[in-house]
């Protein structure tokens, strides 16, 4: 028998700060996370891209001792504090080394780029100081087992004591949901009773950054960052690259019930598939990324007629946004059925793997508190952008919320759509 899965922890690092309430307030408030790129100087590098949305708060120091710090990049630090604020918000007891291992949770993470910030640091210092330097090595012992993306899962099982499924998935900017959908799948058909579930990103590094400057897909707003990040608006150029984390806690219903967890909302939906078309373009009529939603509905038990609300993936590449928009029609305009629409990437930009787990989150707020997020700054929305969809701008809005759709698609063509329901 197929079992239900809830979420019952929320945990995340953004541009709009440090933990899940400061991201909510933030998209109560209309705040916006962009600002000026200072992770390094891009005009140096030739780059007319400068904006992003960095975690300027985050201290390492306030998390892990330095001898943890020196065996931890950006990217798996990330990983590690979103998962534990989400394990507490669930209301689970904190695991130490003294714990038996857990065999019944798992992990299911995603991330485009893993750990690529440290592996460029260490390369430019390698390629100055050569293999040893003054008789000690230029390269760190840590970096064998920084750089790989499966450092966020195994950080997070090592440090709780969890031996259960355990994955990390590659899947560029759709990386966040699928890491979701799988860990839903694993619950659903008995391979787990809890998962942790989430993305992380930290790819603010010279050649990471200039290689999406390269395809020209990031934003070149030349002078004000609140326009640099605008999805569905006319004005769009690009997305802002960003850094991040989110963690879910996904728990088989009759568990959570037993422990009386916090229930935020019910996986009910989750397809995957792929273009087949183009590395870096979306299929123009959206005939894929369609398939993928109507595929999560109807897994459901779900109409579109039933959809209330769609976080858009929303980049705020000129292509992208509309094929999407396109691809929503295909699926939404035969029911005549208009659901509310926003991308909210404006909040925190593009944290490439982890965004689609952020955007679940905001999916799972949006059902607790029945309120649609804004698409910020879409002051001029392109006509191609509207048509068949309810477009929620500059505002967010108050709306009966039951199921909502969170779509992610990725460099390659791959195109991911999870399905949320209020618990019952």
């Amino acid at each position: 028998m197929k079992r239900r899965v809830v979420i019952t922890g929320l945990g995340c690092i953004t541009s709009a700060g440090p933990d899940v309430a400061s991201l909510w307030e933030a998209v109560r408030a209309g705040r916006g996370g962009i600002g000026p790129l200072t992770r390094f100087d891009p005009a140096s590098f030739g780059f007319k891209e400068k904006w992003a949305a960095q975690a300027d708060f985050y201290d390492p120091a306030a998390h892990f001792p330095p001898h943890h710090r020196k065996r931890l990049d950006r990217y798996a630090q990330f990983a590690l504090v979103a998962a534990a604020q989400a394990w507490a918000d669930a209301g689970l007891p904190p695991r130490t080394e003294d714990d038996a291992p857990d065999y019944e949770t798992g992990i299911s993470f995603g991330t485009a780029l893993g750990g690529i910030a440290i592996a460029e640091e260490q390369h430019t210092r390698f390629l100055e100081k050569g293999a040893k330097a003054n008789g000690t090595a230029s390269i760190p012992p840590a970096l064998a087992f920084q750089v790989f993306g499966a450092s966020a899962h195994a950080n997070i099982a090592i440090r709780h004591r969890l031996r259960g499924y355990a994955t990390t998935n590659g899947d560029s900017c759709a990386a966040g949901v699928v890491a979701v959908g799988e860990a839903f799948r694993a619950i659903r058909d008995g391979y787990a009773r809890r998962m942790i579930a989430g993305g992380a990103e930290a790819p603010l590094a010279p050649l990471a950054f200039g290689a999406f400057a390269a395809v020209k897909a990031m934003s070149r707003e030349p002078a004000d960052p609140a326009l640099a990040c605008l999805p569905f608006d006319r004005r769009r150029t690009g997305f802002v690259m960003g850094e991040g984390a989110a963690a879910l806690i996904l728990e088989e219903r009759e568990s959570a019930l037993a422990r009386h967890a916090p229930i935020y909302a019910e996986v009910v939906g989750y397809a995957l598939n792929n273009d087949a078309y183009h590395m870096t373009s979306s299929l123009p009529d959206g005939a894929a990324a369609a398939e993928a939603m109507a595929r999560a509905v109807a897994e459901a038990g779900l109409a579109p007629r039933d959809i209330d609300y769609i976080n858009a993936h929303a980049s705020g590449t000129p292509m992208n946004d509309e094929n999407e928009v396109a691809a929503i029609r295909r699926v939404f305009g035969p029911s005549n059925h208009r659901p509310a629409l926003s991308g909210t990437k404006p909040f925190y930009g593009h944290p490439l793997g982890a965004s689609g787990a952020i955007e679940t989150i905001l999916c799972a707020l949006a059902l607790r508190h029945q309120f649609v997020p804004p698409t910020l700054h879409c002051d001029e929305p392109d006509p191609a952008c509207l048509d068949g969809v309810d477009l929620i701008r500059l505002r967010g809005e108050a709306r009966p919320l039951r199921h909502v759709l969170n779509n992610a698609f990725g460099f390659g063509g791959i195109n991911a759509s999870l399905v949320l329901s209020q618990p019952a």
